[in-house]
């Protein structure tokens, strides 16, 4: 006994229901539920599909989806991370290599002027606040898309989101540094302004990579990740 696109459909809306919002986390855990509910009707063809559908239900445990969740969460932050260092990578490489190599010098001149640690805590500030504009803009997009049942992918939403907020999380932990230290980059030698320029670009990297260059390649990188991406987005 299989089951129907009007049953199938419910169970779309039956993992919605118990707060899985990405579409393809819902066709794995549908997909499992459908070969479960089949199964047991292999045992007992008597029973109703709400009453199947429930019982596979239980078998998720007492917090239901959430386990399946965060594997899936997991599973994508390591694609992300790996999407996203590629991309990063790209800037060691030349011809980006000259730019990258121009804003290290920027950075290093900069960190020898003097109060150059509030210039560095400035410039983090402002990519913190583009980074939040950016964060809300798309979070609004996205529930617009689900008040419409537009289909949200999993990776999509962390390429929009900006899954790891690089330049917000620095600048706290380095203006409490800054503040509880009364950190003064004038006494440094040469190899500690180095590294800080070293730093502070890889951050611009990282903070150009995620805001700009994955939400640009976004369609590409969903259509390689996800097979049916175009064909659901397309429905």
């Amino acid at each position: 006994m299989k089951l129907t696109e009007i049953q199938i459909t419910n169970l779309y809306q039956f993992t919605r229901q118990h707060f899985v919002y990405h579409y393809d986390v819902q066709t794995e855990l549908v997909d499992h539920l459908a070969n479960d509910i089949e199964g047991i009707w292999e045992e007992n063809p008597k029973i109703s599909f709400e009453e199947a559908r429930d019982k596979s239900f239980k078998k998720f445990g007492i917090f239901g989806f959430m386990d399946v969740i965060e594997a899936k969460q997991k599973q994508m932050n390591k694609r992300y991370w790996k999407i996203l260092l590629h991309f990063v990578k790209e800037w060691f490489t030349l011809p980006k290599l000259i730019t990258t190599l121009l804003i290290f010098l920027s950075v290093f001149c900069i960190v020898q002027i003097p109060f150059a640690e509030i210039t560095i805590v400035s410039v983090l500030l402002i990519l913190a606040v583009f980074e939040m504009v950016a964060a809300y803009r798309i979070r609004k997009e996205h529930k617009a898309k689900e008040k419409k049942d537009e289909k949200i992918f999993l990776l999509e939403a962390m390429i929009g989101t900006t899954k790891n907020s690089f330049t917000g999380f620095t600048f706290i932990n380095l203006f409490n540094f800054i503040n509880l230290t009364k950190f003064d980059f004038s006494g440094l030698n040469m190899y500690w302004l180095l590294l800080i320029a070293a730093i502070v670009t890889l951050l611009i990297i990282f903070f150009y990579v995620a805001n700009y260059v994955l939400p640009q390649k976004a369609e590409e990188l969903l259509q390689e990740t996800y097979p049916e991406y175009k064909l659901v987005k397309n429905l």
